[in-house]
């Protein structure tokens, strides 16, 4: 169970301070952006309202060279060369031209912010008071920085524009259970008597078996669909966990402030993918708040530059929302069937799936900047 993050008792001292950056989310994004400033000289701070590698909420699936590319290779628990997509009326293999991996979220978590370097208060932040230097208030108290990340999630906590609210706003649903169990192949469900607009999966890692359901309409539940699901896998549906799923991008800078991850809206509609775009729109905002630091740009440079980097892939995302329209309509008419066998073609899977990982390559993910002695030392 996730530990909450408001500490109780003689452990809920008040929050007062003063830092150079202030990462408000410690989930991929925000320790993203911690990582690339590691070694700055910087007095970071991140802050959420639970620890550090403590509330997993996706399925935890990445391609792997990304995990490899950020260091992250020891939290993987299995890797696969195959999708594996069942139609209702058929059962397609398709072989990609790059593998994917599921991995442990908390060991992951533990392993990125062990790059990066940075204090870190459990505290649940509430509103943002703009400025030359932003006071951001919490439930503990108040913290001061000139740098502020919001990489709290898709209610955009410190964002007074683009605010949204389920099930009117555009938002995908998706809901997942964890029993114990193994499996050999990465397999969606893309049928209409699964669920109507969205897909089904089941993601084994070793030792459980995620099985899930999303749907691409926010007034579709997703409970009864998950457990009918899982019955059908022969897997109790046990250890619940699921969430609201952005699939629109919104502006990564308002306000003075970055904007990562899901709060920027950076997972991909369609797929749902969320994790190596929070890695790649982390490290971005990271590099520039960097640049900053080290005298480089200023903090409205620095913030200009990151908002057109974020902005330059909404053709890529629009495209993939477009793809994801499409979903529902077919399952109706009855087409998903025939369009996925016509696209079971080498050179078509090996074409969309390198087009598709070219959106947030894992290119993108260098070495992580050296830490100070000390740093090293703990």
């Amino acid at each position: 169970m996730p530990i909450r993050a408001t500490k109780r008792g003689a452990e809920r001292t008040p929050l007062d301070a003063d830092v150079d950056v202030l990462i408000c989310g410690a989930s991929f994004a925000g320790l993203a952006v911690a990582r690339e400033l590691a070694g700055s000289g910087a007095r970071v701070m991140v802050v959420d309202r639970y620890e550090i590698g403590e509330r997993q909420t996706s399925a935890c699936a990445a391609p792997t060279d990304w995990l490899h590319n950020l260091g992250l290779q020891a939290s993987i628990r299995q890797t696969f060369g195959d999708l594996l997509v069942h139609t209702g009326k058929s059962t397609i293999r398709y072989g990609l031209p790059w593998t994917f991996s599921t991995f442990d979220y908390r060991e992951l978590c533990a392993l990125l912010a062990d790059q990066g370097e940075f204090t870190f208060e459990t505290a649940k932040v509430e509103s943002i008071d703009r400025g030359a230097l932003h006071a951001v208030t919490t439930d503990r108290g108040e913290l001061r920085a000139p740098i502020v990340v919001d990489a709290l999630g898709w209610r955009r906590v410190l964002g007074r524009d683009m605010r949204i609210q389920p099930p009117e706003a555009r938002l995908s649903r998706g809901l997942e259970v964890h029993p114990a169990g193994t499996g050999a192949d990465l397999e969606l469900w893309i049928d209409p008597k699964v669920i109507r607009a969205g897909y089904g999966w089941s993601f084994p890692a070793a030792d459980e078996v995620r099985v899930g359901v999303g749907s691409f309409d926010p007034n579709d539940h997703v409970k009864e669909p998950t457990v009918a699901l899982a019955e059908q896998l022969d897997v109790p549906p046990v250890g619940y966990q699921g969430n609201w799923i952005p699939h629109q991008l919104r502006p990564a800078v308002s306000e003075d402030v970055f904007f990562t991850g899901d709060s920027a809206g950076h997972c991909l509609p369609l797929t749902a993918e969320g994790i190596r775009t929070a890695f790649y729109f982390g490290l971005a905002a990271g590099r520039e708040i960097r640049a900053v630091i080290d005298g480089r740009h200023t903090r409205a440079q620095a913030l200009a530059a990151y908002g057109a980097f974020s902005a330059s892939h909404a053709r890529a995302y629009r495209w993939l929302l477009n793809f994801q329209h499409c979903v529902g309509p077919m399952n109706d008419r009855g087409l998903v069937d025939p369009v996925m066998r016509l696209v079971n073609r080498r050179w078509w899977i090996h074409y969309f799936f390198n087009r598709y990982l070219a959106v947030a390559p894992p290119s993108f993910a260098g070495p992580a900047p050296a830490r100070t002695p000390a740093a090293l030392a703990r």
